[in-house]
């Protein structure tokens, strides 16, 4: 198949659902197919091969974090000149009620069947806020719709007027297995965080806090946080003794970010929401690292409800200071979610995701190629 596929989010800073399409498509790629990727970014900037830049993006703030987008008539115009050239069998667009270049590669898609995919659980958009009738004719010309967890399915059924199928983010669950461990990790049990941590809905002030206590519990305990920003802003949040025993490694390559996961005894996720995945969650159990998360729907899901790791209370920094205490000082507990989340984390594999997501595909070319009566 030729594969179309849109982000609306630049590829010149990094994100979920920027890895999600870039996995994708190296995934199709390798299954056979051709694959063009289109989003928001310079022309000349450092992109993989297959990655066309639409041209410069706008930072705005959208779901509770700043996105780099791109519309208008000048990315309207690069849109359909990518659509013309690739002749595509099927167009991948995510996000499409963003207001970025999927929503405008829907509108342009003409006879050609879109699929597309929701990684987010907003029940309101900037295309609906803009307009009910804009917003229903994207989702009018969306041949198939895939929603990443329950809760972004959800949102399909009670606010947009239709189902979709659930197929959740993938994991290179085999490349976070053989990744080397970190060896500046350090000789004490070790926990981790990756995200920017000085975005309020990731969490990390809890983490900070919690740690300030763990520290007096489990001395030799340390903390590695992945995430852009400065170590003074990490520290901050920090009483003198844990600043000590935290590692600041900054933004880090994929290399880098599995090598830290793989040194760690428990992963920390005290996001407080806005999540409707969790990549980071299946990357971690990937890696070996036992996952203590807030237990906001979309980590529980991930996690099984609590079986392939284990669930505090969001923004409780109490229950969380305490699950990580206990966690630390029981290899064993860590060791038996370790177990449940070596056979869970499979059903993320990307082997088995672009499976699935090839299926909706070709679902979508069939429906399209039947005559309307």
């Amino acid at each position: 198949m030729r594969v179309g596929i849109v982000s609306p989010y630049s590829f010149d800073v990094a994100g979920g659902v920027q890895f999600h399409i870039r996995d994708l498509a190296e995934t199709l790629m390798a299954r056979g197919h051709e694959v063009s990727v289109l989003a928001p970014g310079d022309a000349n900037a450092d992109l993989p091969s297959y990655v066309v830049g639409a041209g410069r993006s706008v930072a705005v703030r959208y779901n509770g974090s700043i996105a780099r987008l791109a519309f208008g008539p000048r990315s309207a115009a690069r849109v359909r000149r990518w659509l013309n050239k690739g002749r595509f069998d099927v167009i991948h667009v995510h996000e499409p009620l963003s207001p970025s270049l999927s929503c405008l590669a829907v509108l342009a898609s003409g006879d050609t069947p879109v699929v597309a995919t929701f990684h987010t659980a907003l029940t309101r958009s900037r295309v609906l806020a803009a307009g009910k009738y804009l917003a229903q004719l994207v989702l009018e010309r969306v041949s198939a719709r895939i929603a990443v967890s329950p809760l972004a399915r959800k949102v399909q059924v009670e606010h947009l007027g239709g189902g979709a199928t659930e197929i959740p983010n993938g994991v290179d669950v085999g490349y976070f297995r053989e990744a080397e461990p970190l060896a500046e990790a350090g000789p004490g049990p070790t926990i981790g965080f990756v995200g920017r941590f000085e975005e309020p809905r990731k969490g990390f002030p809890l983490l900070a806090e919690a740690f300030n206590t763990v520290v007096t519990e489990v001395p030799t305990a340390r903390l590695l946080v992945v995430g852009p920003g400065e170590a003074e802003a990490v520290r901050r949040y920090l009483n003198p003794q844990a600043a000590e025993q935290v590692t600041f490694m900054g933004a880090v390559d994929n290399d880098t970010k599995a090598a830290m996961l793989s040194a760690l005894d428990v992963y920390v996720a005290p996001n407080t929401g806005g999540e409707s995945f969790g990549m980071i969650l299946t990357e971690a159990m990937s890696a070996g690292a036992t996952v203590l998360a807030s237990d906001i729907p979309a980590f529980s899901s991930v996690l099984d409800g609590g079986r392939a790791g284990r669930l505090f209370r969001s923004e409780d920094v109490v229950d969380l200071a305490s699950n990580l205490v206990d966690l630390l000082k029981a290899p064993d507990i860590r060791l038996r979610y370790r177990t449940e989340a070596d056979a869970w984390v499979q059903r993320y594999d990307w082997s088995t995701v672009a499976a699935r997501v090839s299926e909706v595909y070709r679902a979508a070319i069939e429906a399209q190629a039947v005559p309307q009566s």
